[in-house]
């Protein structure tokens, strides 16, 4: 696209093409929050005008300051004809992917890394990228990919390319500077059902909605705010997995509860015999980066074409645990430093009553060793199967202490929260799921990562509203079963898939595999040895599969 010949735009299956005028050109996936806000701005309160179109008319309007304006999930490229200029846009959280490299011919810009990969693009591997999937299970940095002369768009980055060559600016970061206090606690639950509903609203397609729904309260609430939505409970389908034999912590039971309370059709599906597909090594799978979803991909794929039969959206719960996070002594002494004693004394005394006996007596037996919680999350040490050449070449200590999880962890005193939503993590969960899409045929929507909403999740103060995620809890007092509302939060026990190892026996590499550089197979872990180990080294599998495919 462009007289100039150097700029090719392609689009994946899937995406949008539009047009303004003959002038103003645009290509990518768009999904747009408070499209009524920026219609009214635009001055077409009531016109039916679709996503790409606004895009085009806002850039019309405020020139390359119109990503001020538009929000929601997209990754696009806008071609200016008379000025001759490609802007390349991500949204703010990352949701939808969006990848550039330079040819000997011409700039590439596209949404589908497999076609930069298979026109004129260079191929080398990234060593960087392997190393973070194979210690982390995702990269630690957000432009990085599997190619090192291909770069992926970081999230809230606007990338410009004209006659002055290719730059790239950052247009949007998460700010969260003073916690929000409302005058009492139901103007939280208020404000938090009124958010929820308008991003459930602006995420609901014509006809069925489906929620992926598990006996939890977030998932729930995504159902509840539906109903509401709507107005017709018929047309709100969910599915809930459920772990008959290797965990027993009733997904099924708390799921029926409220699908029953809502009046809306629930799905359970037994999840003990899909978490890992024995037979994928003789599968022909391929996905755009290694990820471990190919060791389950005939599972998800079949599964995933059920759920588009049902509807074409799927709304996903994830979000709350991690804008919830209980940070108290960073809040407290956040609000000690700022001499707030009066915001002090009132958290500590909420914080007392929301805890509540039953609250303080876990916390005894914590204390007192009575009570083990399983730790599930990967060691911070390099796993012993990976060469020391290969980590002593990209220096992989220096690396992890350097970069952690990507994310930024220096607020004063919401910390966790604000590291997990600026960390790469989100972006490989999202690309998860967008492989589950390729082969499904619906789309993954997310609603408590509508700005809207997590921002007000964020600036809530931890105290008392990140104990056990009472906003949520709160929010939802009769709009959900007491019993779900009144469920402790249930982390998985094991990791479902390394449960299903120890019973059949571990993968084995083949004898040619292309993992040489990378790991000692003779070290692999075997089935004795911890979960997050075993999880991990799930990835060692992963990668040789997608080298012996990539072709």
């Amino acid at each position: 696209m462009g007289r100039s010949g150097r700029i090719a735009l392609i689009s994946e299956q899937g995406s949008v093409i539009d047009s303004l005028d003959d002038r103003l050109w645009i290509a990518g996936r768009i999904r747009l929050d408070a499209r009524d806000e920026l219609q009214a701005r635009l001055g077409s309160p009531s016109a039916i005008v679709p996503d790409a179109r606004l895009c085009l008319q806002a850039y019309a309007r405020w020139g390359e300051t119109f990503t001020d304006f538009i929000a929601g999930d997209f990754a696009f490229a806008l071609w200016d004809d008379e000025r001759q200029r490609l802007l390349a846009v991500r949204d703010r959280l990352g949701v939808r992917p969006l990848f550039h490299a330079k040819s000997a011919h011409a700039w590439l810009v596209s949404d589908s890394l497999d076609w930069l990969a298979g026109h004129d693009a260079d191929r080398t591997l990234d060593e960087y990228w392997i190393a973070d999937f194979l210690t982390l299970g995702v990269s630690r940095e957000f432009e990085r990919t599997i190619y090192r002369d291909i770069k992926r768009l970081a999230p809230a980055h606007l990338l410009k390319l004209d006659d002055m060559g290719l730059s790239l600016r950052r247009y949007w970061q998460l700010d969260l500077a003073e916690p929000i206090y409302l005058r009492n606690a139901e103007a939280y639950h208020e404000r938090f059902r009124e958010l929820l509903s308008r991003a459930v609203a602006d995420r609901l397609p014509p006809g069925r909605v489906g929620i992926a729904m598990s006996g939890g309260v977030d998932s729930t609430a995504l159902a509840a705010m539906a109903v509401k939505v709507t107005g017709d409970p018929s047309r709100i389908v969910a599915e809930c997995e459920h772990y008959e034999r290797l965990m027993h912590i009733r997904e099924d039971r708390y799921a029926s509860l409220a699908a029953r309370h809502l009046g809306i059709e629930l799905r359970i599906r037994p999840a003990d015999d899909i978490a890992y597909d024995p037979q994928w090594q003789s599968r022909d799978f391929r996905s755009a980066e290694p990820t471990v979803a190919l060791l389950n991909a005939g599972n998800i794929g079949r599964i995933g074409r059920e759920m588009a039969a049902l509807s074409p959206v799927w709304l996903d719960g994830e979000g709350p645990d991690n804008a919830l996070v209980l940070e108290r002594n960073a809040y407290l002494g956040w609000l000690r430093r700022r001499g707030s004693w009066g915001r002090l004394a009132q958290a500590l005394a909420q914080y007392t009553m929301a805890k509540g006996f039953s609250g303080w007596a876990q916390t005894f037996q914590r204390h007192t060793g009575l009570k083990h919680e399983p730790e599930l999350e990967p060691a911070d040490t390099l796993p012993p199967w990976l060469l020391d050449g290969f980590s002593k070449k990209l220096n992989l200590p220096e690396r992890q202490e350097a970069l952690g999880l990507g994310g930024d962890g220096a607020h004063p005193w919401h910390p966790i929260a604000f590291a997990s939503f600026t960390s790469p993590i989100w972006q490989t969960y999202f690309e998860d799921h967008a492989f589950e899409e390729s082969l499904a045929g619906f789309e993954w929507r997310y609603p408590y990562f509508d700005l809207r909403v997590l921002e007000f999740m964020l600036a809530a103060p931890p105290l008392p509203w990140g104990w056990k995620k009472k906003l949520v809890r709160e929010a939802m007092r009769g709009w959900l079963p007491a019993e779900v509302l009144a469920r402790e939060k249930t982390p998985l026990a094991c990791y479902p898939e390394v449960a299903t190892l120890r019973a059949i026996g571990l993968p084995v590499l083949p004898a040619d595999h292309r993992v040489a550089s990378y790991v000692d197979p003779g070290l692999l872990p075997d089935r004795t040895a911890p979960d997050p180990d075993l999880a991990l080294s799930l990835g060692v599998h992963a990668l040789d599969f997608w080298l012996a495919r990539k072709g």
